[in-house]
């Protein structure tokens, strides 16, 4: 719901705010006071095309500024959320026009590009007249407006989850399709790199294992020299270790007994003997079992060259050979199981596409029916707001295409003739502000249980009409404002006297400048207000009599219509 707007510098309007309330409100004044400047204001802050004419004369900028309870519209309250964009239950929508031609919207004080603003608009306002922000123009709003109207829900619900079991096996088969078309080259190439793969035949931890195998056979030779050379000096040399630690015992044994002392050096002497002979056994046994076997160190290298060459081929470590060949395997296999799968699917496809289309046709029959008692019912409601001969039709069309939708096979659309001979139109193209705003009236009153936009606004609603017709309208539009809140602009007294809210709106002139004022009037000046509606410049006793009885006789007529609901619910 509308609670509050703020305009400043546009057209010739300085600085003006108002708060709103539920129910209908009426805004009234002079010819030429400027009451649509409100509603042009509002439409821009809800997304409208933006134009450097609407800022004030001497202005650098404009700008309006608007804000909702978001209370009754948890769903919306969590699009903001996701957007990043709440703000505790309201909502605030503001556009500032600059005199370069730039505009800059914002929701609830974050910048975002005017498509999201008006998206978000949309859902919280609808200005009927010859407006561009207005809903009921839109395929999507008429769709939905049947739906609603033919109350089958659970049928559109299981339209829906038809088309969304198809949509996804589709989105599938055709990942599958686009896959096919470069699967005969992708099955040729991963043919040939499995024959390279399986003719080399890589096993897991073979790359490390022959590595160590290379380096000892690769160095065989130098080390049996080694080890020979470290041998001789060990123990088979005419100086060897063992001889030269031999002599050296004999050679201090006799003294042992002249000093004791001797006996730690002898001890140590005699154990390196030991080690040293320990250590010739091992070289001999390390020998024996070393072996010079040029063949296998060449096949290692033929090996080792093999696979790094495929390995360089692939980009990948030469250990890594072994798995890229399972995975080659794998891949491979799945390509060549690919067709089953496809057939498969598509028998799986066709099948959920006739179960959405048993679906899709159980709701054509539902909104046929609907649609032609939606047309009749707006029909009537035309007649009684002053548009005699006029006509409403509900169009279901099948697509030309009957790929598969969400919303089923149909193409919905309103049409209407304002006057009578005439084949009715889309509802786009009725020419006169009032009488759209009177067809918008009339639809919103027979489908007021499916609308959903908690504002309308009405703009020439009363354009061309008067006397009783005019006060159908106004008890309409206040039959509206009980389910929605309505803000209507008017210049007949019978709808305002209709209003739970009255605001005038005037112009002050001065020397160099004119400026609009827009103010709520408490009870008696609104009777004034009504009075001056009735009776022009001069009010009398008379008029303010007459109007002081059309407002009772407004709010009489609600309180019984509320008795007899009250009456009604008990009985049941």
């Amino acid at each position: 719901m509308l609670t509050h707007i703020h305009i400043r510098d546009f057209v010739i309007v300085d600085e003006l705010e108002l708060d709103f309330h539920a129910g209908m409100t009426a805004l009234t004044g002079e010819t030429g006071a400027g009451k649509s400047i409100l509603i042009d204001a509002l439409g821009l802050a809800l997304g409208d095309r933006a134009d450097t004419g609407v800022i004030r004369h001497g202005c650098d900028r404009a700008e309006v500024a608007v804000l909702f309870d978001l209370g009754a519209l948890p769903a919306l309250q969590q699009t903001l959320e996701e957007m990043d964009l709440a703000a505790g239950g309201e909502c605030q929508l503001r556009r500032v026009i600059l005199r370069e031609g730039r505009s800059r919207a914002y929701i609830n004080g974050s910048p975002v590009p005017v498509q999201q603003l008006r998206a978000i608009g949309d859902s919280l306002v609808d200005i009927h007249g010859q407006h561009e922000h207005q809903s009921l123009m839109q395929r999507d709003t008429q769709r939905r407006l049947l739906d609603s109207y033919a109350g089958h829900a659970d049928a559109i619900s299981r339209l829906a989850a038809a088309y969304r079991q198809w949509r996804e096996r589709r989105q599938a088969l055709d990942e599958l399709l686009d896959a096919a078309r470069q699967r005969d080259d992708r099955l040729d190439l991963l043919r040939f790199h499995l024959d390279e793969l399986e003719r080399l035949a890589p096993e897991s931890g073979e790359w490390e294992a022959i590595g160590t195998e290379h380096r000892r056979l690769a160095h065989a030779g130098e080390l049996i020299e080694r080890c020979n050379q470290t041998l001789g000096w060990l123990y088979d040399d005419e100086l060897s270790a063992d001889g030269l630690l031999s002599q050296g015992v004999d050679a201090l044994e006799r003294f042992e007994a002249v000093d004791d002392r001797l006996k730690g050096v002898l001890e140590l002497l005699g154990s390196a003997q030991v080690q040293a002979r320990e250590a010739a056994d091992e070289l001999r046994r390390f020998l024996d079992r070393l072996e010079l076997d040029p063949e296998r160190l060449q096949y290692l290298e033929n090996r080792i060259a093999a696979l790094q060459q495929l390995a360089r081929k692939h980009r990948i470590d030469p250990a890594e050979l072994p798995q890229l060949l399972e995975d080659t395997r794998s891949e491979l296999a799945r390509l060549e199981q690919a067709d089953q799968n496809r057939d498969a699917m598509a028998q799986e496809i066709a099948g959920l596409e006739q179960a959405w289309s048993e679906q899709a046709l159980a709701v054509r029959k539902r909104r046929r029916q609907a649609a032609a008692d939606l047309g009749r019912a707006i029909t009537d409601a035309m007649q009684e707001l002053g548009m005699p001969g006029g006509r409403f039709e509900v169009q279901v069309e099948p697509f030309e295409d009957e790929q598969p939708t969400r919303h089923g096979l149909d193409r919905i659309e309103f049409r209407v003739s304002a006057t009578p001979g005439q084949p009715p139109q889309p509802l786009a193209r009725v020419a006169s502000g009032g009488e759209l705003s009177r067809i918008s009236l009339a639809i919103q009153v027979v489908a007021k249980d499916a609308a959903t936009t908690p504002t309308l606004v009405f703009d020439e609603v009363d354009s061309g009409i008067g006397g009783a017709i005019a006060e159908v309208v106004g008890r309409q539009l206040r039959g509206l404002g009980q389910r929605s809140q309505v803000l209507c602009v008017t210049h007949l007294p019978q709808v305002a006297a209709q209003a739970h809210h009255h605001y005038q709106v005037h112009k002050l002139t001065g020397d160099d400048s004119t400026r609009t004022r827009i103010r709520a009037l408490n009870d008696t000046e609104r009777s004034d207000e009504i009075a001056r509606m009735l009776g022009g410049m001069e009010i009398t006793d008379s008029t303010r009599r007459h109007a002081e009885e059309m407002i009772a006789r407004a709010q009489q007529g609600e309180a019984k219509k509320k008795k007899g609901k009250k009456k009604t619910a008990q009985r049941k």
